[in-house]
C-alpha cells in the first residue's frame, strides 16, 4: 500500500516536472521568433577635422587663405581648383581682369548663380564689404538640390574680378551633403573674407 502510494506522489512530481519543462520549452521558442521591420533609410554621420587655413600665394594678383587639407592646382590665367578628395567637392575660382566692363562681369555672376533657382528652395544672399583692402562682393548660400551650394563673387571694382563656386561629385541631394557643404561654405567664406589684391 505504501508503494502505491509513493509512486502515485512521484508520478505527479513528474508529470508537474514535465509539464514545467513544457511550458519553459514553448516559453523559449516563442521568444526567439523576431518580427521583421524594415529599417529607415538614413544617411552616414561624418564628422570633418577642424579646419587648418594657410595663405596661398604665387605670381597672380591675388592672395587668399585656405584649408591645409585641400589641395590646389593652377589653371590658365590665374583660375585655381582647389579639391577636397574625402568630400568628393571641388571650389572653383575663375580671374578676370576688369576692362570697363564691370557691369557685364557682375551680371554674368548674378546669372551662373540664379540659374539654380529651378532646383533650388532658397538662395541667400550675403554682401561683403572690406574698404580697408578694396574687396567688394556678395556670397551666395543655395539651399536645395542644386548642382551648387555656395558661390560668391569679389572685386575692387576697378582692376579685378574673382569668382568661385563649390560642385559635388555626387548626385544633388542637400540632406546627405550638408555635413561636407556646411564644411565648405565655411572654407569659401574665409577664403574670400582673406582676399587680398597684390
Amino acid at each position: 500500500m505504501l508503494n502505491l502510494k509513493y509512486y502515485r506522489q512521484k508520478s505527479n512530481q513528474n508529470r508537474i516536472v514535465m509539464q514545467l519543462f513544457a511550458i519553459l520549452g514553448l516559453l523559449l521558442f516563442s521568444a526567439c521568433k523576431d518580427d521583421v521591420l524594415p529599417k529607415p533609410s538614413g544617411y552616414l554621420r561624418l564628422d570633418y577635422p577642424v579646419a587648418k587655413y594657410a595663405n596661398f600665394e604665387n605670381e597672380c594678383p591675388f592672395t587668399f587663405e585656405m584649408n591645409s587639407d585641400a589641395v590646389i592646382k593652377g589653371e590658365k590665367n590665374c583660375g585655381f581648383t582647389i579639391t577636397y578628395p574625402k568630400m568628393k567637392a571641388t571650389i572653383y575660382l575663375t580671374y578676370k581682369p576688369v576692362h570697363n566692363d564691370i557691369n557685364k562681369l557682375l551680371r554674368d555672376a548674378q546669372k551662373l548663380t540664379f540659374e539654380h533657382v529651378i532646383k533650388a528652395d532658397d538662395i541667400l544672399e550675403q554682401p561683403y564689404l572690406n574698404p580697408d583692402n578694396k574687396v567688394y562682393g556678395m556670397f551666395y548660400q543655395v539651399d536645395g538640390n542644386a548642382a551648387t551650394n555656395s558661390q560668391f563673387y569679389v572685386t575692387d571694382s576697378i582692376k579685378h574680378f574673382v569668382t568661385g563656386s563649390v560642385y559635388f561629385y555626387a548626385k544633388p541631394n542637400f540632406d546627405s551633403i550638408m555635413p561636407a557643404a556646411s564644411y565648405i561654405k565655411n572654407d569659401m567664406q574665409r577664403l574670400m573674407e582673406t582676399l587680398k589684391w597684390k
